[in-house]
């Protein structure tokens, strides 16, 4: 689950790391292994404190769940979910969480422009935490524990070979990662789409006697919150902006197309007191229900 929070680190008190190649075996341009008890990656970046990268770090999970904030944004992850934070990313250790698991980095430029973009590196529209399914788990952890291998082994091979052994494997392995990361944006959007769709509908009966956000959620079925996140996928808005346009609407058709004084136009969409109603109009649309029913007329 994602929750947006607002954290005490100053955007100006916010520093960036680039990626660590003499930790690096050999030098080359990333690194796996597993997460270690300090969870940094630089001797200056405490764990605790907001810090930017400038390289990928994908962190598979052996347990859960661990909270982790990127962007702002905290994220609770589970046993055999996958974080994937991109360069640029602003992030932030949990302290209260126990980091165990693998964890992946690797510096932009390490792999080929045609990789780069059929595993879509840099599409920051797609979500950081991934739950892969037990068949998508078996196949990116066998794929991790090869791209292990290879990464350790650094006397069979020259340093060319090495280098592009590493490049085919981490291929193999972002590849399927991308994949994943990709149904998961669709999914999202589905459910997003379908969670709007019954909002709306569920807006249009009831808009009349019915202004609440949460009571709406509650019809529905689920949070406030992901109310508030299918909306805003769907249309921009907050929920509650979609419901005052409604009530607006009618109102205007209202006062264009009867004669019913504004005291039961506002009635007959959930204002029993007219000067509530007469407040609400003019605060959405800068004009009194009386003077928008004379320039219709």
């Amino acid at each position: 689950m994602a929750d947006r929070t607002v954290q005490g680190d100053g955007a100006e008190g916010i520093r960036t790391f680039p990626f660590p190649v003499d930790l690096s075996v050999l030098g080359v341009g990333m690194r796996v292994g597993p997460m270690k008890p300090e969870r940094t990656w630089h001797a200056e970046a405490p764990p605790g404190r907001v810090h930017r990268i400038e390289f990928h770090v994908v962190m598979l999970f052996d347990d859960g769940p661990v909270r982790h904030m990127i962007d702002f944004t905290e994220y609770e992850a589970g046993a055999g979910d996958l974080l994937w934070i991109r360069p640029g990313q602003i992030h932030r250790f949990s302290d209260t969480s126990a980091y165990r698991g693998t964890v992946l980095t690797m510096q932009p430029g390490f792999l080929p422009r045609a990789t780069v973009e059929a595993t879509g590196l840099y599409r920051y529209d797609l979500p950081p935490l991934l739950h892969p399914d037990e068949a998508q788990r078996a196949a990116l952890r066998s794929s991790l524990r090869q791209l292990r291998r290879e990464y350790k082994d650094s006397t069979t091979l020259p340093l060319s070979l090495h280098t592009a052994v590493l490049r085919h494997s981490l291929s193999a392995f972002l590849l399927r990662l991308a994949h994943l990361a990709a149904s998961a944006h669709d999914t999202a959007r589905r459910e997003a789409d379908s969670a709007f769709t019954q909002f709306r509908d569920a807006v249009e009966r009831g808009f009349a006697t019915n202004h609440s956000v949460s009571a709406y959620a509650d019809q529905l079925g689920c949070s406030r919150r992901t109310l508030v996140r299918a909306v805003r996928a769907a249309t921009g808005e907050t929920p509650k902006s979609f419901i005052d346009k409604r009530v607006v609407l009618e109102a205007k058709r209202l006062l264009a197309h009867t004669d019913l004084p504004v005291g039961r136009v506002g009635a007959a969409i959930g204002f029993p007191d007219a000067a509530n109603f007469s407040k609400f109009f003019h605060q959405h649309t800068e004009t009194t229900p009386a003077a928008f029913r004379a320039e219709m007329r």
